[in-house]
């Protein structure tokens, strides 16, 4: 069910205030241009400053809006478990298809915290759960030996890996197989993350050109010649825009280019600001590379 290119959806906001004319119409733009799945207030959806009615309202719309036609991953990750616990719940209730958990951020467990962590959630929610494994912004690492023991459980069935490291693809293959579930959280690394085992991404790049990115997964997991080729070659239109994503914080780049597209406003949440004049160039000019504007 969760592969391909699902996108990290951006939560836009008018006036500090959350978008909903806005978010719905991302919500069809991405219906109609090929994204695989959703997955509504996770990091690049500025879920750190969404209150919580504004969290649930969000994944609401999300599979309201979506009406069944591809699957919602929803965000539902906290450093408190018992509010992740109640996020994943309300998820479940909704209809969402299955939660992104993020490894708790701050509170540093250890990798016996990290599996009483995800255990609770397993055993108080029936949605399929998704590692969300990023210490660049967690600090804390999931090993690959605590991902197989939480993998014996009825709901966790993959991982979101953003450490970057490749060789962690291949060991996680071998140690819980190939139906354990790996999704890259690095754009940039998609296409040798595939080629060792994953089989799809979630995507910060897929808010602005859902299409290539669609088409790059496609390509990405066929062994043929003509799959490979065309996966790098999309690839190569792709890696300006992947790196222009992330010259500043996340999500602020990619609300620049939408609103450059015309999807949404570029507004985000204190801490985050807008990005600078320099920043703009180089996104503007990665859109024009990929001809998008």
């Amino acid at each position: 069910m969760f592969k391909g290119s699902n996108v990290a959806l951006i939560t836009p906001f008018k006036n500090d205030k959350f978008d909903e004319d806005a978010y719905i119409k991302l919500i069809h733009f991405h219906i109609k241009n090929g994204t695989n799945g959703l997955v509504p207030a996770g990091t690049t959806g500025e879920s750190p400053t969404l209150s919580h009615e504004e969290h649930e309202k969000v994944i609401e719309l999300c599979v309201k809006e979506s009406n069944g036609k591809i699957p919602i991953i929803a965000g539902t990750g906290s450093n408190s478990t018992k509010e992740a616990i109640s996020l994943t719940r309300h998820a479940e209730k909704i209809g969402a298809d299955g939660a992104l958990v993020v490894t708790p951020y701050y509170n540093k467990p250890t990798q016996e915290g990290l599996y009483q962590h995800y255990k609770a959630i397993n055993d108080n929610s029936g949605l399929p759960i998704i590692i969300y494994n990023i210490p660049g912004r967690s600090v804390v690492d999931m090993s690959v030996d605590t991902m197989a023991r939480l993998f014996e459980l009825k709901n966790i069935v993959g991982v979101k890996d953003a450490t970057g490291e490749l060789d962690r693809v291949n060991k996680t293959k071998e140690k819980l197989g190939k139906e354990f579930i790996q999704l890259t959280g690095n754009d940039d690394n998609a296409l040798e993350f595939n080629r060792r085992g994953g089989i799809g991404a979630i995507s910060v790049t897929a808010n602005i050109a859902p299409k290539l990115c669609s088409e790059f997964q496609k390509f990405s997991i066929l062994s043929d010649e003509l799959s490979k080729s065309k996966a790098e070659e999309l690839d190569k239109i792709l890696q300006p825009l992947h790196y222009s994503m992330f010259v500043e914080s996340n999500p602020s780049p990619v609300k620049f280019a939408a609103k450059l597209l015309n999807l949404s406003d570029d507004g985000v949440r204190l801490p985050l600001v807008s990005i600078t004049e320099s920043t703009k160039k180089i996104v503007e000019e990665a859109l024009k590379l990929a001809k998008l504007i």
